[in-house]
């Protein structure tokens, strides 16, 4: 009988996750929380051990004994959804977040101003402006800077800070909702280009009478992440697209082939000497890029520095972004 009662108990202690040999209440090893972090924030535990830059065998480990210190499943395993957090994980999630800023921003203060700037950043962007404004700007950021070190994520969708796939986004829509500190960075134009080897082989376009029968390169509609990126219908409706592409770059690449136009962000386009705008004062296409991050993250230091430089570069560079230069202003 006694030996089936300690069976039972053993057994009741393992589910909870809460055994232990003084029946005293466990604490959980807070170094834990960072492998809960990047788990919940990738949703696999393959991509967050790549982050931590440790085997999954040691992220999953040290999942499992946060749980079973906090007595609670923190996330719903599935091989097609991932590690999806339970009620109880989004619970930790906001006060683990809110930790991790605390902690952030404890170690600025501690290490006093007199010290060099430090620490990581990773910036989100549209992928042009991430190729060709963000990564030279950050280039020439690091020389007054070189203790702060960045990722650069330049693609060609949003980049979600819910997930903290980076901790400042470059964006072409304002966000609508969540604990976001945004202001509007610049205003850029995008205009019609064309190689002059095109030109001389099928003809100048001085109108848009023109265009008429030209070709076209442009975006893949039914995959485009904005409807902010869809103006060539507006400019030339029913053009004859023969070439279309999630990524600009692509577009870009297309365009130097001198076979077909294309409506190209001035700040890409103009510092190439290869392609030549076309109806200048005809062809208007005006976006704006939004810089936002986190509530909590945009009191560190290394946020605020970097966030004023890149507004003051962009208003340096205003010349480019309307297409009125064609070089980039690093100074």
């Amino acid at each position: 009988m006694a030996h089936g009662g300690a069976a039972r108990t053993t057994r009741a202690a393992r589910s909870t996750g809460m055994a232990g040999a003084s029946g005293a209440e466990p604490r959980p090893d807070w170094d834990d929380l960072r492998y809960f972090l990047e788990v919940a924030r990738t949703q696999r535990v393959s991509a967050a051990a790549l982050r931590l830059g440790v085997d999954h065998t040691t992220v999953s480990r040290r999942v499992r004994a946060l749980e079973q210190a906090l007595g609670t499943l923190l996330f719903d395993k599935s091989r097609n959804a991932g590690f999806a957090l339970t009620p109880e994980g989004q619970q930790l999630l906001v006060h683990a977040e809110q930790m991790e800023t605390a902690l952030q921003s404890a170690c600025e203060q501690v290490a006093g101003l007199g010290q060099t700037l430090s620490g990581h950043v990773r910036i989100g962007s549209t992928e042009a402006f991430g190729t060709y404004f963000v990564t030279p700007v950050l280039s020439r950021f690091q020389r007054e800077y070189p203790a702060i070190d960045f990722d650069v994520l330049p693609v060609p969708r949003f980049v979600s800070l819910s997930k903290r796939e980076a901790d400042l986004a470059i964006t072409i829509e304002r966000p609508q909702r969540g604990p976001y500190v945004c202001s509007k960075l610049c205003d850029y134009r995008l205009q019609l280009y064309a190689t002059p080897g095109y030109l001389a082989q099928y003809g100048d376009v001085s109108t848009f009478a023109d265009l008429t029968g030209r070709r076209f390169i442009s975006y893949v509609d039914e995959l485009s992440f904005s409807n902010e990126l869809r103006y060539l219908e507006d400019i030339v409706p029913g053009c004859n697209v023969v070439l279309r592409s999630t990524s600009v770059i692509a577009q870009y690449q297309a365009a130097l082939q001198g076979e077909a136009l294309a409506v190209l962000p001035c700040f890409m386009a103009a510092q190439d000497p290869r392609l030549v705008p076309l109806l200048v004062d005809d062809v208007v296409v005006t976006r704006s890029f939004w810089i936002y991050c986190h509530e909590e993250l945009r009191t560190l230091k290394r946020i605020t520095v970097l966030w004023d430089y890149l507004r003051d570069a962009a208003q340096r560079n205003d010349a480019l972004l309307q297409g009125k230069a064609g070089q980039l202003l690093l100074t």
